[in-house]
């Protein structure tokens, strides 16, 4: 969506300002993510009223969402970075699949949205020069209101997690 492009354009200018004193980053803002939480819980909604055929005719695999703090608190930021990346690439691939089934232009519209806010947050963590490979614990999902259900509870949960404990979230005193 434009206002995603927007949010990290303007993360990514501010962060690039030189001569500034070290502030928290905008990406830290809790509103910014509030913002993806919100249009991801807009669109779960809207599915579950616009969608004439929820079912989908396969099923896609998404992460989990449940969060074991203490398996959590036990990784390290590149491991935490790692598992969620992994979960937004599921969450874009799963998206991708529905939006080329649909052929109504609102729903298409949401999915194009919903599609360019988890690439707009893939963005933004990758500002936090955190390197990540691969490896997460999924689920299956049959239709779409689950598939955004679960974007919703992925952003609300692990993205949140680890956009509040990452080192470059922190006020820095230099």
């Amino acid at each position: 969506s434009l206002h995603g492009l927007v949010a990290v354009l303007l993360i990514v200018l501010e962060w690039t300002r030189s001569g500034m004193p070290s502030v928290l980053k905008p990406v830290c803002d809790p509103r910014v993510l509030d913002r993806f939480i919100r249009e991801a819980q807009d669109t779960e909604v809207a599915m579950v009223r616009l969608c004439l055929k929820c079912a989908l005719s396969l099923s896609l695999t998404v992460p989990l969402t449940s969060v074991d703090f203490v398996a959590w608190d036990k990784k390290n930021v590149q491991e935490q970075a790692q598992e969620v990346q992994s979960g937004l690439w599921l969450l874009g691939k799963a998206i991708d699949v529905v939006r080329a089934s649909v052929s109504n232009t609102a729903l298409q519209s949401m999915l194009d949205n919903s599609y360019s806010n988890i690439h707009s947050i893939r963005q933004v963590i990758r500002t936090l020069n955190i390197q990540v490979s691969c490896g997460l614990d999924t689920r299956q999902v049959s239709s779409t209101p689950e598939l955004f259900r679960v974007q919703t509870n992925f952003l609300r949960g692990k993205v949140r997690l680890l956009l509040s404990h990452a080192p470059a979230c922190h006020r820095s005193s230099s």
